[in-house]
């Protein structure tokens, strides 16, 4: 069983009861889907939402579903990047209606989608707040109950199993810089670390990049017990292939390289008795 409620606008709690050996709950977490753009990968999308619903897993974004750049106000437009069902005079409209009609049949997995910079600029030029439209239209058309979040905010993540209780919490943030050529945004791992004490996973995205960077940390409990634990800090990539097979674009004339694709899972589970 899930259950999910809210402490505040930007902390998320989801209740877990754990029945017994062999229960697990897996989570799938995403952003930077881009699902708009030609260069998604539509069927790697639909690939991990068929495995996210034989897993019952819960589905959490964290920005920049939609794409949102061939808008003929956008000085980066290009209509070779726009698919055809978006060139109809009501570009913002169609990426909504669009993109609805997509996860429809997976809203019930959806529990929370936040903005990314994407979606924030078209906020700021054009006053309507795409992830609201979006998460308005699925959860009227399908009695879901997706939540908007913040561009970053918690998770609390609360097992319970008759007397035995564990919590573990996660912050999430769409993500902001460039990543780096060669570090590809893993030395923020340690500057994170340091003003995020509290959080057992750091997720973000942005730069598409993939990669799980754990930390293992010395503790001290309120009854005097060290012990050890690990916070585990994790980009996911989203579902844009920018370079194909690098023949032209912007992405390959600014010497951008191939990227990963994809997402990436949280699994809790019981094995004990």
């Amino acid at each position: 069983m899930v259950a999910m409620t809210e402490a505040s606008r930007n902390v998320h709690v989801f209740q877990l009861e754990a029945t017994g050996k062999g229960w697990e709950q897996w989570f799938l977490l995403s952003s930077d889907r881009h699902h708009d753009n030609a260069h998604c990968d539509w069927e790697l999308e639909k690939k991990h939402l068929e495995q996210a619903r034989e897993r019952n897993a819960k589905v959490i974004d964290y920005g920049d579903l939609f794409c949102a750049m061939q808008g003929k106000w956008d000085k980066r437009a290009d209509l070779s990047q726009c698919r055809p069902e978006h060139q109809q005079g009501r570009y913002l409209d169609a990426l909504v209606e669009t993109a609805a009609e997509f996860y429809e049949p997976y809203a019930d997995l959806f529990t929370i989608m936040g903005p990314g910079n994407h979606e924030t600029s078209i906020l700021k030029k054009h006053e309507t707040h795409l992830t609201e439209r979006l998460v308005e239209r699925l959860n009227t058309k399908t009695g879901s109950e997706i939540r908007v979040s913040g561009y970053s905010g918690w998770v609390r993540f609360c097992i319970q199993r008759g007397g035995f209780y564990k919590s573990y919490r996660m912050w999430y943030h769409h993500g902001w810089g460039g990543g780096g050529p060669v570090t590809r945004g893993v030395i923020q791992t340690n500057r994170t670390a340091v003003y995020l004490p509290d959080a057992h996973i750091i997720a973000s995205g942005h730069t598409h990049d993939a990669w799980i960077v754990p930390i293992e940390r010395v503790r001290l409990s309120d009854r005097d017990v060290v012990y050890k634990d690990t916070q585990y800090h994790v980009r996911t990539p989203g579902y844009k292939d920018e370079y194909d097979d690098g023949y032209g674009g912007w992405h390959i004339e600014r010497g951008g390289p191939p990227k990963p694709l994809g997402a990436a899972w949280i699994r809790f589970y019981h094995d004990g008795y």
